[in-house]
């Protein structure tokens, strides 16, 4: 079921581009990443969509207070946060969906690269049972491994004086923490729980991606690195890039009286005549 729904079409999407391309599997994954794209735009729409929604609910006067009026009460808050969902139009998955189906998609993607660059007769042999009929596999096979300076079956390393500089998995991080902060809308209160969910997810996201382009095929990095680039041109075509969160937040610090200012005896009126006690 997992091969045909997800590996054999994948397979088959980049053996068709790679030949089109003249047989450059590097630009084979980035066309099949713009081609990804384009099929989850519409679900990109309906998540920024599902974004702003959450973020009109967040700034609006019913759930502030909501938040105050049951603020001992979880479950209850937790009811009116349902009620309030269903008033606004809200569907919380609406955001996350993308997100989730980017899972198969990056472990078919490896799989299918993997697959995909064999090279010993047993590979082979597996690799031809995966291939639609119609795709001329036999011109193709054994396919060019090499772009730039990367073997996409491997991971990536760039040697500077002997030193192998994993560079996709450091433009991973940079790209998927610019994508998650330039995404990130401002919110009304910093210490709201879903604000400082996003902080976290901002932290670990882009390090766990980062690991994945590390150890796995630099070709599943490069479809990272793609997919970042393309996501957030995609969010600065629709105007909803938040510049703001790159600049450095600046803390309100509450202003406190001094345990002088209150003290009960300077709020005591003077009488006239009275002398200090020595």
């Amino acid at each position: 079921m997992w091969d045909s729904l997800i590996i054999n079409p994948m397979i088959n999407t980049l053996l068709v581009i790679y030949n089109l391309v003249g047989g450059n599997f590097g630009i084979a994954i980035i066309v099949f990443t713009i081609l990804i794209r384009l099929i989850l735009y519409p679900l990109t729409v309906k998540q920024l969509k599902g974004t702003q929604g959450m973020q009109d609910l967040q700034q609006s006067k019913e759930w502030q207070e909501a938040q105050k009026k049951y603020k001992g009460d979880r479950e209850q808050l937790q009811r009116e946060q349902l009620r309030l969902y269903k008033e606004f139009g809200v569907n919380p998955m609406a955001s996350c969906l993308p997100t989730l189906l980017q899972f198969p998609i990056m472990i078919g993607l490896y799989q299918a690269v993997i697959r995909a660059l064999s090279v010993t007769p047993i590979q082979l042999l597996d690799l031809s049972k995966h291939i639609y009929p119609f795709v001329p596999a036999a011109a193709m096979i054994p396919l060019n491994n090499r772009f730039l300076w990367m073997d996409l079956s491997q991971p990536e390393r760039l040697m500077i004086a002997g030193v192998g500089i994993p560079v996709l998995a450091i433009l991973v991080v940079v790209t998927t923490y610019l994508q998650s902060k330039l995404m990130q809308p401002p919110s009304s209160n910093p210490n709201d729980q879903s604000a400082q969910m996003a902080r976290t997810m901002n932290l670990t996201m882009p390090l766990f991606m980062g690991y994945i382009a590390y150890i796995y095929s630099s070709g599943l990095a490069l479809y990272f690195l793609v997919g970042n680039l393309l996501y957030i041109a995609q969010y600065a075509i629709m105007g909803r890039l938040n510049w703001k969160n790159l600049l450095p937040q600046k803390k309100a610090v509450p202003v406190q009286n001094s345990p002088v200012q209150n003290s009960p005896a300077l709020k005591k009126p003077v009488k006239a005549g009275e002398k200090k006690k020595k």
